[in-house]
Protein backbone atom coordinates (compact mmCIF):
# COMPACT_ATOMS: atom_id res chain seq x y z
CA UNK A 1 0.00 0.00 0.00
CA UNK A 2 3.07 2.21 0.99
CA UNK A 3 4.71 1.91 -2.11
CA UNK A 4 1.28 2.03 -4.50
CA UNK A 5 0.72 5.51 -2.54
CA UNK A 6 4.86 6.54 -3.32
CA UNK A 7 4.06 5.96 -6.60
CA UNK A 8 0.99 7.65 -6.90
CA UNK A 9 2.38 10.52 -5.63
CA UNK A 10 5.29 10.39 -7.69
CA UNK A 11 3.23 10.19 -10.70
CA UNK A 12 1.35 13.12 -9.60
CA UNK A 13 4.69 15.25 -9.15
CA UNK A 14 5.96 14.15 -12.55
CA UNK A 15 2.21 15.17 -13.97
CA UNK A 16 2.70 18.43 -12.20
CA UNK A 17 6.03 19.27 -13.43
CA UNK A 18 5.13 17.80 -16.98
CA UNK A 19 2.44 20.75 -17.11
CA UNK A 20 4.38 23.09 -15.88
CA UNK A 21 7.13 21.97 -18.76
CA UNK A 22 4.36 22.63 -21.47
CA UNK A 23 3.08 25.96 -20.34
CA UNK A 24 6.01 27.66 -19.46
CA UNK A 25 8.08 29.24 -22.11
CA UNK A 26 11.62 30.25 -20.84
CA UNK A 27 13.23 27.12 -21.58
CA UNK A 28 12.49 25.65 -25.20
CA UNK A 29 13.87 22.38 -24.78
CA UNK A 30 11.72 22.07 -21.70
CA UNK A 31 8.57 22.81 -23.62
CA UNK A 32 9.52 19.91 -26.47
CA UNK A 33 10.51 16.83 -23.59
CA UNK A 34 9.12 17.75 -20.87
CA UNK A 35 10.40 16.14 -17.53
CA UNK A 36 13.37 14.57 -19.49
CA UNK A 37 14.64 18.07 -20.10
CA UNK A 38 15.40 18.57 -16.84
CA UNK A 39 18.18 15.73 -17.66
CA UNK A 40 20.74 18.35 -19.73
CA UNK A 41 20.10 21.15 -17.12
CA UNK A 42 21.39 18.63 -14.03
CA UNK A 43 23.69 17.44 -16.31
CA UNK A 44 25.20 20.75 -17.16
CA UNK A 45 24.85 22.07 -13.58
CA UNK A 46 27.80 19.22 -12.46
CA UNK A 47 29.26 19.44 -16.06
CA UNK A 48 32.25 21.30 -14.68
CA UNK A 49 33.17 18.05 -11.79
CA UNK A 50 32.43 15.69 -14.52
CA UNK A 51 34.29 17.10 -17.18
CA UNK A 52 37.68 17.37 -14.84
CA UNK A 53 37.55 14.07 -14.42
CA UNK A 54 36.05 12.05 -17.49
CA UNK A 55 35.33 14.38 -20.15
CA UNK A 56 37.03 17.15 -21.59
CA UNK A 57 38.37 21.03 -20.93
CA UNK A 58 36.07 24.00 -20.82
CA UNK A 59 38.43 24.99 -23.62
CA UNK A 60 38.07 21.54 -25.65
CA UNK A 61 34.68 21.08 -27.41
CA UNK A 62 34.25 22.45 -30.40
CA UNK A 63 33.01 24.34 -32.74
CA UNK A 64 32.29 26.16 -29.38
CA UNK A 65 33.95 25.53 -25.94
CA UNK A 66 31.54 25.75 -22.94
CA UNK A 67 33.57 28.69 -21.86
CA UNK A 68 32.42 30.40 -25.13
CA UNK A 69 28.55 29.37 -25.03
CA UNK A 70 28.87 29.97 -20.95
CA UNK A 71 29.50 33.77 -22.13
CA UNK A 72 26.73 33.65 -24.90
CA UNK A 73 24.04 32.40 -22.67
CA UNK A 74 25.09 34.22 -19.39
CA UNK A 75 24.98 37.75 -21.85
CA UNK A 76 21.59 36.69 -23.31
CA UNK A 77 19.80 36.38 -20.08
CA UNK A 78 21.63 39.84 -18.67
CA UNK A 79 23.66 37.70 -15.85
CA UNK A 80 27.44 38.31 -14.73
CA UNK A 81 28.98 36.40 -17.52
CA UNK A 82 32.70 37.27 -16.10
CA UNK A 83 34.44 34.11 -15.38
CA UNK A 84 36.86 33.47 -11.95
CA UNK A 85 39.99 32.26 -10.71
CA UNK A 86 41.98 32.95 -14.13
CA UNK A 87 41.71 31.42 -17.68
CA UNK A 88 41.40 28.20 -18.95
CA UNK A 89 43.21 28.77 -22.05
CA UNK A 90 46.98 27.59 -22.04
CA UNK A 91 47.87 31.19 -23.33
CA UNK A 92 50.97 30.55 -22.29
CA UNK A 93 51.49 27.70 -24.67
CA UNK A 94 48.75 28.09 -27.12
CA UNK A 95 49.93 28.57 -30.83
CA UNK A 96 48.06 31.18 -32.79
CA UNK A 97 46.27 32.50 -29.34
CA UNK A 98 45.71 36.45 -30.45
CA UNK A 99 46.29 38.78 -27.60
CA UNK A 100 45.33 42.38 -27.45
CA UNK A 101 48.04 45.15 -25.96
CA UNK A 102 46.40 47.61 -23.85
CA UNK A 103 47.34 51.13 -23.46
CA UNK A 104 48.36 53.01 -20.19
CA UNK A 105 46.88 56.10 -21.67
CA UNK A 106 44.21 57.14 -24.48
CA UNK A 107 42.14 60.36 -25.22
CA UNK A 108 38.95 60.91 -24.67
CA UNK A 109 37.04 58.20 -24.45
CA UNK A 110 32.84 57.24 -24.83
CA UNK A 111 30.99 56.28 -21.42
CA UNK A 112 30.21 52.18 -21.47
CA UNK A 113 27.11 52.68 -19.10
CA UNK A 114 24.09 52.84 -22.12
CA UNK A 115 22.34 49.74 -21.84
CA UNK A 116 21.58 50.05 -25.46
CA UNK A 117 25.65 50.32 -25.79
CA UNK A 118 25.11 51.99 -29.58
CA UNK A 119 28.33 51.47 -31.69
CA UNK A 120 27.45 52.81 -35.28
CA UNK A 121 29.28 52.05 -38.02
CA UNK A 122 32.78 54.13 -38.87
CA UNK A 123 31.39 54.38 -42.53
CA UNK A 124 27.99 55.00 -44.55
CA UNK A 125 26.75 52.10 -46.36
CA UNK A 126 26.77 52.97 -50.36
CA UNK A 127 28.30 56.92 -49.42
CA UNK A 128 30.98 56.71 -51.79
CA UNK A 129 28.90 55.31 -54.87
CA UNK A 130 26.72 57.88 -54.20
CA UNK A 131 23.46 55.57 -53.52
CA UNK A 132 20.47 56.96 -53.78
CA UNK A 133 19.47 55.26 -49.79
CA UNK A 134 23.18 55.79 -48.38
CA UNK A 135 23.18 55.13 -44.35
CA UNK A 136 25.55 55.07 -41.70
CA UNK A 137 24.35 51.29 -40.14
CA UNK A 138 23.74 52.06 -36.35
CA UNK A 139 25.14 49.08 -35.16
CA UNK A 140 28.92 47.39 -36.18
CA UNK A 141 27.21 43.91 -34.71
CA UNK A 142 24.37 42.37 -37.53
CA UNK A 143 22.65 39.28 -37.75
CA UNK A 144 23.97 37.13 -40.41
CA UNK A 145 22.22 35.31 -43.03
CA UNK A 146 19.90 32.66 -42.30
CA UNK A 147 16.88 31.35 -44.17
CA UNK A 148 13.74 30.88 -43.19
CA UNK A 149 13.48 26.82 -43.98
CA UNK A 150 17.18 26.12 -42.53
CA UNK A 151 15.71 27.99 -39.37
CA UNK A 152 11.79 27.83 -37.99
CA UNK A 153 9.63 30.31 -38.52
CA UNK A 154 9.83 31.09 -34.33
CA UNK A 155 13.57 31.58 -34.60
CA UNK A 156 13.47 33.83 -37.57
CA UNK A 157 10.60 35.77 -35.68
CA UNK A 158 12.86 35.75 -32.40
CA UNK A 159 15.59 37.28 -34.36
CA UNK A 160 13.78 39.78 -36.38
CA UNK A 161 12.55 40.90 -32.76
CA UNK A 162 15.48 41.23 -31.38
CA UNK A 163 17.49 43.05 -34.09
CA UNK A 164 14.54 45.65 -34.01
CA UNK A 165 14.83 46.03 -30.26
CA UNK A 166 18.97 46.31 -30.06
CA UNK A 167 18.74 48.41 -33.32
CA UNK A 168 20.44 45.64 -35.68
CA UNK A 169 20.30 44.98 -39.21
CA UNK A 170 19.03 41.31 -40.08
CA UNK A 171 19.67 39.00 -43.28
CA UNK A 172 17.00 37.11 -44.56
CA UNK A 173 19.64 34.50 -46.18
CA UNK A 174 18.87 33.20 -49.75
CA UNK A 175 15.58 31.42 -48.93
CA UNK A 176 13.63 34.54 -49.43
CA UNK A 177 11.64 37.64 -47.17
CA UNK A 178 9.30 35.56 -45.33
CA UNK A 179 6.84 36.64 -43.12
CA UNK A 180 9.07 36.14 -40.12
CA UNK A 181 11.16 38.91 -40.94
CA UNK A 182 8.73 41.65 -40.72
CA UNK A 183 9.14 41.77 -37.14
CA UNK A 184 10.48 45.47 -37.32
CA UNK A 185 13.81 44.51 -37.40
CA UNK A 186 15.25 46.22 -40.52
CA UNK A 187 16.87 44.13 -43.21
CA UNK A 188 19.65 42.63 -45.52
CA UNK A 189 18.16 41.16 -48.48
CA UNK A 190 19.96 38.05 -49.93
CA UNK A 191 20.25 37.12 -53.20
CA UNK A 192 21.36 33.62 -53.86
CA UNK A 193 21.92 31.54 -57.08
CA UNK A 194 18.70 30.06 -57.11
CA UNK A 195 17.41 33.92 -56.48
CA UNK A 196 14.44 33.07 -53.97
CA UNK A 197 12.06 35.44 -54.14
CA UNK A 198 12.77 37.16 -57.43
CA UNK A 199 12.81 34.15 -59.41
CA UNK A 200 10.61 33.24 -62.99
CA UNK A 201 9.86 30.13 -63.50
CA UNK A 202 12.48 28.88 -64.92
CA UNK A 203 14.34 30.00 -62.32
CA UNK A 204 16.26 33.28 -63.97
CA UNK A 205 16.43 36.20 -61.88
CA UNK A 206 13.49 38.59 -61.65
CA UNK A 207 14.11 42.26 -61.24
CA UNK A 208 10.89 43.61 -61.32
CA UNK A 209 9.82 40.79 -58.80
CA UNK A 210 12.88 41.82 -56.61
CA UNK A 211 11.67 45.43 -56.39
CA UNK A 212 8.73 44.25 -55.40
CA UNK A 213 10.05 42.24 -52.08
CA UNK A 214 12.21 45.33 -51.67
CA UNK A 215 9.15 47.88 -51.31
CA UNK A 216 7.18 45.49 -49.36
CA UNK A 217 9.82 45.51 -46.33
CA UNK A 218 12.51 47.46 -44.51
CA UNK A 219 15.15 45.89 -46.57
CA UNK A 220 18.27 48.44 -46.13
CA UNK A 221 20.72 46.97 -48.72
CA UNK A 222 20.97 44.21 -50.87
CA UNK A 223 23.57 41.15 -50.48
CA UNK A 224 24.59 39.34 -53.91
CA UNK A 225 26.14 35.63 -52.20
CA UNK A 226 28.54 34.03 -54.15
CA UNK A 227 29.47 31.49 -51.64
CA UNK A 228 29.43 30.97 -47.93
CA UNK A 229 32.06 29.64 -45.74
CA UNK A 230 30.45 26.29 -44.50
CA UNK A 231 29.80 25.28 -48.06
CA UNK A 232 31.62 27.25 -50.64
CA UNK A 233 31.17 26.42 -54.05
CA UNK A 234 28.32 23.89 -53.66
CA UNK A 235 25.10 24.08 -54.70
CA UNK A 236 21.95 22.48 -52.85
CA UNK A 237 18.82 20.57 -53.48
CA UNK A 238 15.36 21.44 -51.55
CA UNK A 239 13.65 18.18 -51.51
CA UNK A 240 9.90 18.29 -52.67
CA UNK A 241 8.64 16.82 -49.49
CA UNK A 242 10.26 19.79 -47.74
CA UNK A 243 8.23 22.13 -50.30
CA UNK A 244 5.36 23.06 -48.14
CA UNK A 245 2.74 25.70 -49.42
CA UNK A 246 4.30 28.69 -47.20
CA UNK A 247 8.10 27.80 -48.27
CA UNK A 248 6.69 27.72 -52.33
CA UNK A 249 5.07 31.01 -52.26
CA UNK A 250 7.80 32.75 -50.14
CA UNK A 251 10.32 31.47 -52.61
CA UNK A 252 8.50 31.81 -55.59
CA UNK A 253 9.31 27.50 -56.70
CA UNK A 254 6.36 25.30 -57.26
CA UNK A 255 5.08 23.39 -54.83
CA UNK A 256 6.06 19.40 -53.70
CA UNK A 257 8.28 19.36 -56.51
CA UNK A 258 12.09 19.19 -56.30
CA UNK A 259 14.01 22.61 -56.51
CA UNK A 260 17.79 23.02 -57.00
CA UNK A 261 20.29 25.67 -56.26
CA UNK A 262 23.12 26.03 -58.61
CA UNK A 263 26.26 26.29 -57.88
CA UNK A 264 27.10 29.33 -59.43
CA UNK A 265 24.89 32.74 -60.61
CA UNK A 266 22.96 32.61 -64.22
CA UNK A 267 22.25 36.17 -64.39
CA UNK A 268 26.01 37.12 -64.43
CA UNK A 269 29.09 34.82 -65.61
CA UNK A 270 32.21 36.62 -64.41
CA UNK A 271 33.46 40.14 -62.44
CA UNK A 272 32.67 42.60 -65.32
CA UNK A 273 28.66 41.14 -66.21
CA UNK A 274 28.73 41.14 -62.16
CA UNK A 275 29.70 44.46 -61.67
CA UNK A 276 26.90 45.31 -64.68
CA UNK A 277 24.51 43.68 -61.99
CA UNK A 278 25.69 45.43 -58.97
CA UNK A 279 24.66 48.57 -60.37
CA UNK A 280 21.26 47.55 -62.01
CA UNK A 281 20.51 46.44 -58.51
CA UNK A 282 21.47 49.85 -57.26
CA UNK A 283 20.29 51.59 -60.07
CA UNK A 284 16.57 50.44 -59.86
CA UNK A 285 16.22 50.22 -55.70
CA UNK A 286 18.64 52.99 -55.33
CA UNK A 287 20.00 50.73 -52.10
CA UNK A 288 23.70 49.57 -51.90
CA UNK A 289 24.54 46.42 -52.84
CA UNK A 290 27.38 44.28 -51.68
CA UNK A 291 28.96 40.36 -52.30
CA UNK A 292 29.14 37.84 -50.15
CA UNK A 293 32.03 35.04 -50.34
CA UNK A 294 34.16 32.54 -48.91
CA UNK A 295 37.73 32.79 -50.23
CA UNK A 296 39.45 30.62 -52.30
CA UNK A 297 41.79 31.73 -55.52
CA UNK A 298 42.94 35.10 -55.55
CA UNK A 299 42.24 36.36 -59.12
CA UNK A 300 38.23 37.11 -58.48
CA UNK A 301 39.50 39.63 -55.87
CA UNK A 302 42.35 41.23 -57.88
CA UNK A 303 40.20 41.49 -60.92
CA UNK A 304 37.68 42.72 -58.99
CA UNK A 305 39.48 45.68 -56.89
CA UNK A 306 40.99 46.51 -60.89
CA UNK A 307 37.88 47.03 -62.37
CA UNK A 308 36.83 49.38 -59.28
CA UNK A 309 39.42 51.55 -59.65
CA UNK A 310 38.15 52.91 -62.54
CA UNK A 311 35.54 54.25 -59.87
CA UNK A 312 32.81 53.75 -62.84
CA UNK A 313 31.54 50.63 -60.91
CA UNK A 314 31.67 48.89 -57.66
CA UNK A 315 30.20 46.65 -54.66
CA UNK A 316 29.23 48.89 -51.55
CA UNK A 317 30.31 46.18 -49.57
CA UNK A 318 32.06 42.71 -49.21
CA UNK A 319 31.05 40.45 -46.87
CA UNK A 320 34.00 37.63 -46.19
CA UNK A 321 33.00 34.31 -44.81
CA UNK A 322 35.41 32.23 -43.03
CA UNK A 323 35.63 28.43 -43.54
CA UNK A 324 34.96 28.08 -39.97
CA UNK A 325 31.52 29.71 -40.79
CA UNK A 326 28.74 26.66 -39.74
CA UNK A 327 25.48 27.69 -40.22
CA UNK A 328 25.07 25.42 -43.68
CA UNK A 329 24.64 21.49 -43.54
CA UNK A 330 27.59 20.12 -45.61
CA UNK A 331 29.84 17.48 -46.55
CA UNK A 332 32.49 17.32 -44.75
CA UNK A 333 35.51 17.49 -47.17
CA UNK A 334 33.68 21.56 -47.64
CA UNK A 335 33.49 22.08 -43.95
CA UNK A 336 36.26 20.80 -43.20
CA UNK A 337 39.07 21.72 -46.24
CA UNK A 338 37.53 24.43 -48.66
CA UNK A 339 37.78 27.93 -48.39
CA UNK A 340 40.03 29.91 -46.04
CA UNK A 341 39.39 30.14 -42.41
CA UNK A 342 38.58 33.76 -41.90
CA UNK A 343 41.42 35.94 -40.54
CA UNK A 344 43.95 34.29 -43.68
CA UNK A 345 41.02 34.93 -46.22
CA UNK A 346 39.65 38.55 -44.90
CA UNK A 347 43.20 39.60 -44.72
CA UNK A 348 43.74 38.27 -48.56
CA UNK A 349 41.05 40.26 -49.68
CA UNK A 350 41.80 43.52 -47.76
CA UNK A 351 45.13 43.51 -48.83
CA UNK A 352 43.77 43.14 -52.64
CA UNK A 353 41.99 46.33 -52.05
CA UNK A 354 44.21 47.98 -49.71
CA UNK A 355 47.01 47.55 -53.11
CA UNK A 356 44.69 50.01 -54.87
CA UNK A 357 44.04 52.35 -52.31
CA UNK A 358 40.23 50.95 -52.43
CA UNK A 359 39.46 50.54 -48.71
CA UNK A 360 37.83 53.36 -48.16
CA UNK A 361 35.46 53.20 -50.50
CA UNK A 362 33.95 50.15 -49.42
CA UNK A 363 32.45 48.37 -46.07
CA UNK A 364 34.45 45.33 -45.49
CA UNK A 365 32.03 42.36 -43.24
CA UNK A 366 33.34 40.09 -41.36
CA UNK A 367 31.47 36.59 -40.46
CA UNK A 368 32.40 33.09 -38.82
CA UNK A 369 32.77 32.42 -35.65
CA UNK A 370 32.97 36.87 -34.75
CA UNK A 371 30.06 37.03 -32.36
CA UNK A 372 33.25 36.59 -29.28
CA UNK A 373 34.18 39.85 -28.30
CA UNK A 374 38.47 38.64 -28.94
CA UNK A 375 37.51 37.16 -32.38
CA UNK A 376 35.70 40.62 -33.56
CA UNK A 377 38.37 42.58 -32.01
CA UNK A 378 41.11 40.63 -34.64
CA UNK A 379 38.88 41.00 -37.32
CA UNK A 380 38.34 44.74 -36.74
CA UNK A 381 42.03 45.15 -35.96
CA UNK A 382 42.79 43.34 -39.35
CA UNK A 383 40.16 45.79 -41.54
CA UNK A 384 36.72 44.75 -40.78
CA UNK A 385 33.80 47.60 -40.50
CA UNK A 386 31.33 45.29 -39.23
CA UNK A 387 30.74 41.75 -38.63
CA UNK A 388 27.60 39.30 -38.80
CA UNK A 389 27.01 36.64 -36.17
CA UNK A 390 24.85 33.69 -36.79
CA UNK A 391 25.67 30.94 -34.52
CA UNK A 392 26.18 32.71 -31.42
CA UNK A 393 23.02 34.71 -32.19
CA UNK A 394 21.36 31.35 -32.61
CA UNK A 395 23.40 30.44 -29.33
CA UNK A 396 21.17 33.18 -27.66
CA UNK A 397 17.62 31.88 -27.93
CA UNK A 398 18.52 28.68 -26.77
CA UNK A 399 20.44 26.92 -29.17
CA UNK A 400 22.70 23.85 -27.33
CA UNK A 401 25.02 22.98 -29.89
CA UNK A 402 23.23 19.49 -30.33
CA UNK A 403 24.96 19.58 -34.40
CA UNK A 404 21.64 17.92 -35.59
CA UNK A 405 20.92 21.40 -37.92
CA UNK A 406 20.65 18.97 -41.03
CA UNK A 407 18.49 16.37 -39.66
CA UNK A 408 15.41 19.06 -39.11
CA UNK A 409 15.25 17.14 -35.97
CA UNK A 410 17.04 20.16 -33.40
CA UNK A 411 15.90 20.12 -29.88
CA UNK A 412 15.24 23.28 -29.13
CA UNK A 413 13.12 23.98 -31.96
CA UNK A 414 15.68 26.35 -34.12
CA UNK A 415 17.15 24.86 -36.81
CA UNK A 416 13.91 22.87 -37.87
CA UNK A 417 10.27 22.88 -39.55
CA UNK A 418 8.92 19.95 -37.47
CA UNK A 419 6.06 22.12 -35.68
CA UNK A 420 6.20 20.37 -32.31
CA UNK A 421 9.94 21.19 -31.67
CA UNK A 422 9.49 24.96 -33.45
CA UNK A 423 6.68 25.62 -30.83
CA UNK A 424 9.54 25.28 -27.82
CA UNK A 425 11.26 28.75 -29.07
CA UNK A 426 8.79 31.59 -27.50
CA UNK A 427 9.49 34.64 -30.19
CA UNK A 428 8.46 36.87 -27.46
CA UNK A 429 11.00 35.79 -24.86
CA UNK A 430 13.73 34.57 -26.66
CA UNK A 431 13.95 38.16 -29.00
CA UNK A 432 14.68 39.94 -25.64
CA UNK A 433 17.95 37.66 -25.29
CA UNK A 434 19.10 38.15 -28.69
CA UNK A 435 19.07 41.87 -28.00
CA UNK A 436 20.44 41.43 -24.74
CA UNK A 437 23.30 39.43 -26.38
CA UNK A 438 23.59 41.70 -29.35
CA UNK A 439 23.98 44.55 -27.18
CA UNK A 440 26.44 42.83 -24.57
CA UNK A 441 28.58 42.08 -27.40
CA UNK A 442 28.80 45.82 -28.28
CA UNK A 443 29.18 46.72 -25.02
CA UNK A 444 32.31 44.37 -24.54
CA UNK A 445 33.64 45.66 -27.76
CA UNK A 446 33.69 49.37 -26.64
CA UNK A 447 34.83 47.90 -23.06
CA UNK A 448 37.94 46.18 -25.11
CA UNK A 449 38.44 49.46 -27.66
CA UNK A 450 38.91 51.39 -24.19
CA UNK A 451 41.49 49.25 -23.21
CA UNK A 452 43.18 49.63 -26.30
CA UNK A 453 43.17 53.36 -26.02
CA UNK A 454 40.20 54.22 -28.57
CA UNK A 455 36.97 54.83 -28.78
CA UNK A 456 35.43 52.27 -31.72
CA UNK A 457 36.66 49.24 -32.83
CA UNK A 458 37.05 50.61 -36.18
CA UNK A 459 40.39 52.65 -34.65
CA UNK A 460 41.78 49.34 -33.65
CA UNK A 461 45.02 48.60 -35.34
CA UNK A 462 47.00 45.27 -36.81
CA UNK A 463 49.37 46.24 -34.52
CA UNK A 464 47.58 46.41 -31.31
CA UNK A 465 47.21 42.85 -31.69
CA UNK A 466 50.06 40.14 -31.25
CA UNK A 467 49.78 36.10 -32.04
CA UNK A 468 51.69 33.87 -30.13
CA UNK A 469 53.86 31.18 -31.59
CA UNK A 470 53.85 29.36 -28.35
CA UNK A 471 56.54 29.92 -25.64
CA UNK A 472 58.98 31.80 -28.02
CA UNK A 473 57.51 34.32 -30.10
CA UNK A 474 55.07 36.87 -31.00
CA UNK A 475 54.46 38.58 -34.11
CA UNK A 476 51.96 41.97 -34.96
CA UNK A 477 48.31 40.98 -36.72
CA UNK A 478 50.16 43.64 -39.20
CA UNK A 479 53.41 40.82 -39.61
CA UNK A 480 51.81 37.20 -39.68
CA UNK A 481 49.56 38.71 -42.39
CA UNK A 482 52.01 40.81 -44.46
CA UNK A 483 50.14 44.57 -43.89
CA UNK A 484 52.05 47.51 -45.08
CA UNK A 485 51.86 50.87 -42.87
CA UNK A 486 48.42 52.20 -42.38
CA UNK A 487 46.45 48.69 -43.87
CA UNK A 488 43.62 47.72 -41.45
CA UNK A 489 43.49 51.11 -40.70
CA UNK A 490 40.74 53.97 -41.33
CA UNK A 491 41.41 57.12 -43.59
CA UNK A 492 42.27 60.24 -41.81
CA UNK A 493 38.84 61.72 -42.85
CA UNK A 494 36.68 58.88 -41.29
CA UNK A 495 38.49 58.10 -38.02
CA UNK A 496 38.17 61.78 -37.28
CA UNK A 497 34.36 61.08 -37.91
CA UNK A 498 33.65 58.44 -35.98
CA UNK A 499 35.79 59.44 -32.88
CA UNK A 500 33.82 62.43 -33.14
CA UNK A 501 30.73 60.28 -33.81
CA UNK A 502 31.34 58.11 -30.23
CA UNK A 503 31.59 61.03 -28.47
CA UNK A 504 28.47 63.15 -29.05
CA UNK A 505 26.53 60.28 -27.54
CA UNK A 506 24.24 58.20 -28.69
CA UNK A 507 23.07 58.13 -32.29
CA UNK A 508 19.87 55.88 -32.59
CA UNK A 509 16.44 56.63 -30.74
CA UNK A 510 15.58 53.14 -30.01
CA UNK A 511 14.30 51.31 -26.77
CA UNK A 512 16.57 48.99 -24.53
CA UNK A 513 15.92 45.71 -24.35
CA UNK A 514 16.37 45.64 -20.67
Amino acid sequence: MRARTVGAATAAALAVVAARDLIQKKHALLRNFPVIGHARYLLERVGPELRQYIVTSNEEERPFSRDQRTWVYASAKGENNYFGFGTDADVEHMQGHAYLKHRAFAGELPAMHDPQAPLPSAKVLGGPRGRAKAFRPASVVNISAMSFGSLSGAAITALNKGAALAGTMHNTGEGGLSPYHRNGGDLVLQIGTAYFGCRNEDGSFDLGKLKDVVGSAPVRAIEIKLSQGAKPGLGGMLPGAKVTPEIAEIRGIPLGKDCASPSRHTAFGDVDSMLDFVELLASETGLPVGIKSAVGERDFWQELATLMARGDRGVDFVTVDGGEGGTGAAPLTFTDSVSLPFRMGFSRVYGTFAELGLTDDLTFIGSGKLGLPENAAVAFALGADMINVAREAMLSIGCIQSQKCHTDKCPTGIATQNPWLARGVDPASKSTRAAVYLQTLRKELTKVSAALGVPHPGLITATDVEVMNGDYDARTLASVYGYKDGWGELGTQLGAEIAALMATGPLPDRKPAV
